[in-house]
């Protein structure tokens, strides 16, 4: 893999690796944990939730994601709605998702200035291993599961603009014809 974590930065659309399915992370390194904070550093920085890696320019399937308590949000219901501290998600899966899909505002770190209705399901069960090589589970609702469901989009090279309501895609447009040109 060969990273120098301190060259990583966010990139925006329409660059290739947003739109490409990141590969697995063979092994859970010192260069993989480094990837990591520097990925929680840009994400910190750019006052994000969320940061996927194919995000900064790597096709792994990994993410990280800090979902502050407040506004309704806790760590305290079930399922929980924020994290107690961030969180790395390496070689995440999907297990399930609970409920009718719901439109809810998204933006993305990816396509600045972009905003708009993004379709999904309230609830989301991921399994991930974490920087210790250790197997978890997590199951989310509120907005912590809709961060865990848009980095995990970012993993298999799906933007929200794939998933917004069709009138944010009409709102959308132009901006995203700009960042295109």
């Amino acid at each position: 893999m060969s990273v120098d974590p301190a060259t990583l930065s966010i990139v925006s659309f329409p660059d290739k690796i947003l739109l490409t399915r990141a590969r697995p992370v063979p092994a859970i390194t010192d260069e993989v944990r480094r990837v990591a904070e520097r990925m929680l550093d840009l994400m910190d920085e750019a006052e994000g939730i969320g940061l996927a890696a194919p995000q900064v320019g790597l096709s792994w399937r990994l993410f990280v994601l800090d979902v502050p308590g407040g506004e309704g949000r806790s760590t305290e219901t079930d399922p929980p709605s924020a994290t107690a501290s961030p969180m790395v998600f390496v070689n995440p899966r999907i297990l399930s998702f609970e409920g009718p899909v719901e439109p809810f505002e998204e933006g993305c770190l990816s396509l600045p200035e972009i905003r708009g209705d993004v379709l999904r399901p309230p609830i989301v069960t991921v399994e991930a291993t974490d920087l210790e090589g250790r197997t978890f589970q997590l199951r989310a609702g509120g907005l912590l599961s809709r961060c865990v469901q848009h980095e995990y989009d970012h993993l298999d090279g799906v933007l929200i603009l794939d998933r917004m309501t069709q009138k944010s895609r009409l709102k959308t447009r132009s901006a995203v014809r700009d960042l295109q040109s």
